[in-house]
């Protein structure tokens, strides 16, 4: 089987090709990253995309700046929606299965239980419409095979190109520069290992998951006053964790109060995800900070066969 990757060096998208060489043997994996081809350009896709024999074509690609997209509507609704709608037309076309990564943002945080794939989405902001629209349109261009994968709170050992890491590696840069951190203690959400993400969607290729929409998310879930708590606690650091609440914390998107996802759909194919605080301690060791297991492991290059164009 052959799996091509799109943002194949971005924070989840690395860690699928490295997954897959470790586990997935059987799978061949094309890791097409920006310089290979810019999803915002129509023609550079069909270009590159025709050119690739591929099985499985997974998106990983976002425009992913959630306060930057509130004044940039046009880019992000091309990134998130028009390019999902052409790469799932291109999937169509030959006979390909398509793998959209989406976001819990979809959703609008009225509920107080996790959110299942059957709940009804309302983005609160133009991230979260721009990739609700992505959902809709690449289901109307292929709906027979069209896995959505939403997920939620990411942190991976490449972090996140458009931010500048991610939410953990900011925590811990914080609490040994100013010895304490403030954090929203309000806002509840599913903390997600990529690492975790990246193999649970492997599993659901490989396992030939009928189409539809799964949540792809470590278990349980905190706010994150409780996870940056955790991060610091688990890296062995000295630092004050105060917490705040969104009012005092001004941002130019709304975002969700809650966004927790239920991943038991998911689970009941690739097995029951692990949790949040699993996750967080095998990064923390994979990094080389020290975790609350003591360990510490160099990271990994993750490599991947690029498709020419």
């Amino acid at each position: 089987m052959r799996v091509a990757v799109i943002g194949a060096n971005g924070q989840l998208g690395s860690d699928i090709v490295r997954v897959q060489r470790q586990d997935f043997r059987a799978m061949e994996v094309i890791a097409l990253s920006r310089p290979h081809l810019n999803v915002a350009i129509p023609e550079a896709v069909q270009a590159v995309l025709t050119a690739c024999a591929f099985d499985v074509l997974i998106n990983c690609t976002s425009f992913t700046k959630v306060d930057e997209a509130e004044e940039h509507a046009r880019e992000a609704f091309l990134i998130n929606a028009q390019a999902p709608r052409q790469l799932a037309a291109v999937c169509k076309a030959k006979g390909a299965r398509f793998v959209h990564i989406s976001t819990d943002y979809v959703f609008g945080g009225e509920r107080s239980r996790p959110y299942r794939e059957t709940d009804l989405p309302g983005p609160l902001n133009v991230y979260g419409a721009s990739k609700l629209m992505g959902e809709s349109l690449a289901r109307h261009e292929h709906p027979a095979g069209l896995l959505t994968i939403r997920v939620a709170s990411l942190f991976g050992v490449a972090g996140s190109s458009g931010k500048g890491g991610n939410f953990v590696e900011t925590m811990l840069r914080l609490a040994r520069e100013k010895g304490e951190v403030r954090v929203v203690s309000d806002v509840r959400m599913s903390p997600t290992g990529t690492a975790d993400a990246a193999r649970a969607i492997l599993l659901l290729i490989e396992k030939g998951a009928a189409p539809g929409v799964y949540h792809v998310v470590n278990s349980g879930d905190a706010s994150w006053y409780e996870f940056a708590r955790e991060i610091i606690r688990r890296a062995g650091l000295e630092a004050r964790v105060i917490p705040i609440a969104s009012r005092d914390y001004a941002t130019a998107a709304l975002r969700p109060v809650y966004s927790v996802l239920d991943n038991r759909k998911a689970s009941a194919i690739v097995g029951e995800m692990p949790s949040w605080q699993d996750a967080l301690d095998r990064y923390l060791a994979e990094k080389g900070h020290r975790s609350a297991a003591g360990l510490i492991q160099a990271p990994g290059a993750a490599r991947g066969k690029n498709c020419p164009a």
